[in-house]
């Protein structure tokens, strides 16, 4: 029998970056603001002195226990999917400030033509352009509308960067092919590290424009506008899977959940694991959420006037799910809607070079301390003669090579003994890599649903992931890897080992990056996605699902500078509908 409590305004289920947005934005407009954190709590004061790469970079201790819930996996419908029993592809996190605190810190706006995709590319292309099976289709907003919401959530987050196109007008040494932003980053863009400054020079001499990457790594001490001091950051090498200890990664526990806290109007609550969306199909609202506290096994319900799912993508779309709120999407015949457009990131194109008479300190560094250029990203570039949509940013990333995982050898090197050694010895601080993260765009095959043979620590059934790559997927790879051999021969290396595309089926094992979106995608028609515009359940009409969840394709870049920004567009929806709830209820609003 679960435990009734007093109802709240708002409920966020999960307190990472969408989370502690909604959650400090709410709070500061007075409203009464629940979070339920199914992990630990967390601070500064927990990474001090910690650089422990095995604990954390390669045992995982920030990630989720695969051994209480996990997904399945499998590469098409009519396959068996199997629990993915050890961390591969990606790495799902858990914990107060959830995968905000062990990213990286990299922090890109999509393209304007990312927010339009379907529109733009009939326009320039035809629909022929668009594969059969692609499921493309616009978000329902504009790059231009998402612009303040981009802005907002930058200058919460002390972005370094530097701008590429202020109003229209093309700025020196930014990015030029981003969308119109209202003004500058609050901060100037990291140092220029030398081998930022070899990639530079190589991808200019063969013809593309790079910029240094935006960063939350900060490059000054900050103060934001909540009035948060954020610290300047040592370039010490441990960013990704670690938190920062001097608060100078910008994450939500050293940005929004102190201004949250601040108000006197947020409780948090760790070790609540959320397993239930109370759902009236018949008023379509919900009326609260199930949690159960993992240390005591208590069950609690929690009536909120508004919920906001806020959880990891393939947790969104779990519960959802496992609420019965939305029509399950079904592949055979593409009707529905929650699991549709699951999209990863495709990371296939790359290139190493090794350098003889070079040699740099390669152990320091930062989570996002990088430089790129967008040229083949998007429609920035004329797809006429290609076999693909879309592209990737380019980049380099001197992200710390730490000692346990850092062996770069040229490939016919033997993978141990005395001449790996020597190779490992020879190039540990003489290699540099560069990479595409390339786009991946929706099928009708590749999609979440709950899956029918397993379940987790509660007995609820666990997210079914079906995905594999597309020849749209192959030919992106095999442009890109072009692209980075090319550059990376410029930049000067005595031998180049390129990845030369993506081979055989997608692997489930090896990590690649952790940007699972979509599934319970934005748009303007009911029948085509989940939420609106505001990230307002067509459904259920005070539940808003922001995150990349929302997402209706996977972009080029890394996926948090847009799930900032709608996080910020969902709070105000949130806001509006608490001060008169008809006005978003509305599909036509």
């Amino acid at each position: 029998m679960a435990e009734e409590l007093d109802p709240v305004d708002v409920v966020t289920v999960g307190v990472g970056w969408t989370g502690g947005i909604i959650a400090k934005e709410l709070a500061q407009a007075d409203y009464d603001v629940v979070g339920l954190e199914r992990g630990g709590e967390r601070s500064t004061e927990d990474w001090l002195t910690v650089h422990d790469e095995l604990g954390y970079a390669m045992r995982y201790k920030l990630m989720q226990d695969l051994s209480r819930e996990t997904i399945t996996f499998r590469h098409e419908p009519e396959d068996t999917a199997l629990p993915m029993r050890r961390y591969g592809a990606f790495l799902p996190g858990t914990g107060v400030g959830g995968a905000g605190v062990h990213w990286n810190g990299v922090t890109w706006r999509f393209l304007p033509y990312d927010f339009e995709i379907e529109s733009e590319t009939i326009e320039e292309y035809g629909e022929e352009a668009i594969p059969d099976e692609m499921q493309l289709q616009d978000w329902g907003i504009t790059y231009e509308e998402l612009e303040p919401y981009f802005d907002e959530f930058e200058y919460t987050a002390g972005i370094s960067g530097v701008a590429g196109n202020i109003d229209g007008e093309i700025q020196d040494n930014g990015n030029p092919y981003e969308g119109p932003r209202s003004r500058d980053y609050p901060l100037p863009p990291m140092m220029q590290s030398p081998p930022l400054e070899v990639f530079a020079e190589g991808a200019d001499a063969a013809g593309y424009e790079p910029f240094m990457q935006p960063s939350a790594n900060l490059s000054e001490t900050y103060e934001n506008p909540d009035g948060i001091n954020l610290g300047q950051c040592e370039y010490c090498g441990y960013c990704e899977r670690f938190g920062c200890e001097w608060g100078a990664k910008s994450d939500p526990t050293v940005t929004v959940l102190p201004a949250a806290e601040d108000t006197g109007n947020f409780e948090l609550r760790t070790h609540s694991n959320v397993v239930e969306l109370l759902y009236d199909e018949d008023e379509e609202e919900v009326t609260g959420v199930k949690y159960v506290d993992s240390r005591t096994n208590t069950v609690y319900e929690q009536p909120a006037d508004v919920v906001a799912l806020t959880a990891y993508v393939l947790n969104n779309v779990r519960l959802l799910l496992l609420s019965g709120i939305g029509e399950p999407y079904d592949p055979e015949t593409g009707e529905g809607t929650v699991g549709k457009n699951y999209c990863y990131q495709n990371m296939g194109g790359s290139a190493t070079g090794f350098f003889e008479d070079e040699e740099w300190n390669l152990y320091m560094g930062a989570g996002a301390l990088g430089a790129a250029f967008d040229d083949i990203n998007g429609d920035n570039f004329d797809h006429e003669d290609e076999e693909f949509l879309h592209g990737g940013s380019v980049s380099i990333s001197q992200t710390g090579e730490r000692p346990i995982a850092n062996n770069p050898v040229p490939e016919d090197t033997p993978s141990w003994g005395s001449e790996f050694k020597e190779e490992s010895l020879e190039y540990n601080h003489s290699s540099l890599s560069i990479s595409c993260q390339g786009a991946v765009l929706p099928y009708q095959d590749n999609y979440l649903d709950l899956d029918p043979n397993y379940t987790d620590d509660y007995g609820l059934p666990l997210i079914r992931m079906t995905f594999n790559w597309h020849d749209q997927d192959y030919a992106l790879a095999e442009y890109a890897s072009d692209v980075c051999e090319e550059v990376m021969e410029e930049m000067g290396a005595d031998q180049v080992d390129a990845s030369g595309g993506l081979e055989g089926d997608f692997d489930i094992i090896p990590y690649q990056t952790t940007h699972n979106t979509g599934g319970a995608i934005m748009g303007a028609d009911p029948d085509e996605s989940v939420v609106n515009n505001y990230l307002q359940c067509w459904d259920a009409h005070n539940l808003f699902v922001p995150g990349a969840s929302a997402f209706a394709h996977n972009s080029g870049y890394n996926p948090t500078g847009t799930v900032g920004a709608l996080a910020f567009r969902a709070a105000e929806g949130i806001e509006e509908y608490l001060e008169e709830p008809e006005v978003l209820a509305d599909p036509e609003t």
